[in-house]
């Protein structure tokens, strides 16, 4: 597999492209604080050359998120849309308006329960899962679900996810996912349906949004992020082109002495069956 072209800037590439997709957990912040040069460079891009539009698996609608980059500091000039794995998920939802659904995950994401008006019962009569998160991200791990979900997948209960991360960087700490609980799932033989990256329900959304930014879809558009198994992943499914950011989860594997190594993160690229065509350190214009 050929390494990723290293660069320093986006700049660098901007004029290959008419519209970008963003991660913002990894890339843009890391859910403390803006990462140094991410707002120039969204900035930049979407006053030079195209829309910009943020991709998140967040499991929250997208009409939460505005306010949360307020309060990190990005500017509203940095991005033109917001599509989250929330309201990927809701289209799912929707699509299963039969199911009563046991509820897994924090108060934080009632905003997700109340845009979808999710019908929802306790573990004995629900005939499905919601799952949006631990309930304390801070301190559990998935092992604390494990007496929970067994019986339930004996049962055959579908699981929704509503964030396919496994884990994110909360400031200098890892933090788990809903993700992890739908692996864990998994493992015990549950049957998982997941609609934000990698998958496609996420980018058929991302795509409506620039329609109505644009009038059309974008031809030339550039993935950004720092998840091999969600943003890379879903980049090259989508037949998208990706720039691969070593500020988040896979920091450690991206990165030799301190300095983010070509040849060592394609090592990891091809290891869990991805290619980007670029790389950087941080996102920066």
């Amino acid at each position: 597999m050929s390494e990723p072209r290293i660069i320093t800037g986006l700049s660098e590439i901007a004029d290959a492209y008419d519209a970008v997709l963003c991660d913002a957990w990894g890339v843009i912040h890391n859910g403390r604080e803006l990462f140094p040069g991410a707002a120039e460079a969204t900035s930049m891009f979407r006053a030079e050359r195209g829309p910009l539009v943020i991709l998140t698996n967040a499991p929250r609608p997208s009409s939460v998120i505005p306010a949360q980059l307020d309060r990190l500091g990005l500017p509203r000039d940095a991005w033109d849309a917001i599509v989250t794995s929330g309201d990927a998920t809701t289209e799912v939802i929707r699509e299963m308006s039969d199911k009563t659904f046991f509820r897994i995950g924090p108060s934080k994401d009632d905003d997700l329960f109340r845009a979808i008006d999710v019908k929802l019962a306790g573990a004995d009569e629900a005939d499905a899962i919601f799952c949006s998160g631990l309930d304390d991200d801070q301190t559990e791990t998935p092992e604390d679900y494990r007496g929970l979900l067994e019986p339930l997948a004996r049962r055959g209960l579908p699981m929704v996810c509503a964030n396919p991360d496994i884990v994110v960087k909360y400031g200098d700490k890892l933090i788990y996912c809903a993700g992890a609980i739908g692996q864990l799932y998994e493992e015990l033989g549950g049957k998982v349906i997941l609609g934000g990256k990698p998958h496609a329900p996420i980018y058929e959304l991302a795509k409506q949004r620039m329609r109505e930014i644009t009038g059309k879809v974008p031809e030339r558009i550039l993935v950004i992020g720092d998840g091999l198994g969600t943003d890379v992943k879903g980049a090259n499914d989508q037949g998208l082109d990706c720039l691969f950011v070593a500020d988040g989860i896979f920091a450690e594997e991206a990165r030799a002495n301190g300095s983010l190594s070509a040849s060592k993160l394609a090592a990891a690229l091809e290891e869990n069956g991805v290619h980007a065509e670029y790389a950087m350190d941080t996102l920066a214009w």
